[in-house]
C-alpha cells in the first residue's frame, strides 16, 4: 500500500478509487475482453498468447489456430514445432507453445480435461500466474478471486495513484483493498480501454485525458 497509508489517507484513496471506477463506468459501459474464443480452453490459449502482444494481433493468430485445432485433446496431439510456427506472430513463440502445449497435458492429467475453478487450482498448472488465473476464471466461470494487473493496469494503476508498487501481485493487493470485489473484474477491462483510448504508454498531452485530474506526473 502507497507508503503504510494511516485510516484516514486509506479511506480517501478508497473513495479515490470509487470515483476513477465511476468515471471509467461512464467511459466504457461495455468494457469486456477484447480475446475471442469459443470455450475455456480456447480462453486459456488466447490469454497465454497475449502475454507481451496485443489482442489485436492474437485474434488474428487464433482465428486460424482455432480451425486448425478445433478440440482440446487436438493440443495433447499437437507437434510442438509445428505449433510454434502457428503462434509465431505472437511472440515467444517457443515459451508459449511450450506453457500452452505442456499445460495441455498437466490439465489433461490433473483435471479431466477441463479447466479448475478455483485459483489455487489454476496456479498449479505449469506457467500460470494470477493475472492469468484472474483472467480465466472471471470470464470462464464468473469467479472473482483477485484483480486481473496486466501491463494497462500496472501502468495506469500507478499514474492514478491507486498504488506505489510495482511488482503485479502487490498491485493487486492494493486495489483490491481500495475497490468493492463487484467492480474487480471489470476495473481491469475499463482501465486497458482507458489505457488504448485515452492514456497510452507512449508520450502525448495527459491534460487530454480524461482522468487527469486524479494523475500523479
Amino acid at each position: 500500500m502507497k507508503k503504510e497509508l494511516g485510516e484516514r489517507e486509506f479511506e480517501e484513496l478508497k473513495k479515490r478509487a470509487l470515483k476513477i471506477n465511476t468515471e471509467l463506468k461512464k467511459l466504457f459501459p461495455q468494457a469486456k475482453i477484447a480475446l475471442k474464443f469459443s470455450n475455456n480452453w480456447e480462453l486459456y490459449v488466447a490469454v497465454v498468447l497475449s502475454a507481451q502482444c496485443t489482442d489485436k494481433k492474437v485474434n488474428e493468430v487464433t482465428q486460424k489456430l482455432f480451425k486448425k485445432y478445433p478440440r482440446f485433446k487436438d493440443y495433447l496431439k499437437a507437434e510442438k514445432r509445428e505449433f510454434e510456427q502457428d503462434i509465431k506472430p505472437t511472440g515467444f513463440y517457443h515459451n508459449k507453445a511450450k506453457s500452452i502445449l505442456s499445460g495441455a497435458k498437466f490439465v489433461e492429467d490433473k483435471f479431466s480435461g477441463k479447466l479448475p475453478k478455483t485459483m489455487a487450482q489454476m496456479l498449479t498448472i505449469p506457467g500460470v500466474g494470477r493475472k492469468t488465473a484472474n483472467v480465466i476464471l472471471g470470464n470462464a466461470y464468473g469467479v472473482v478471486e483477485g484483480i486481473a494487473v496486466d501491463t494497462h493496469v500496472k501502468r495506469l494503476s500507478k499514474r492514478l495513484g491507486l498504488t506505489d508498487e510495482t511488482d503485479p501481485n502487490k498491485i493487486e493487493k492494493d486495489l483490491v483493498a481500495i475497490l468493492p470485489k463487484e467492480e474487480w473484474f471489470l476495473f481491469t477491462y475499463r482501465l486497458i480501454d482507458y489505457g488504448r483510448k485515452y492514456c497510452s504508454a507512449k508520450r502525448h498531452a495527459h491534460d487530454k485525458c480524461p482522468l487527469y485530474k486524479y494523475g500523479e506526473f
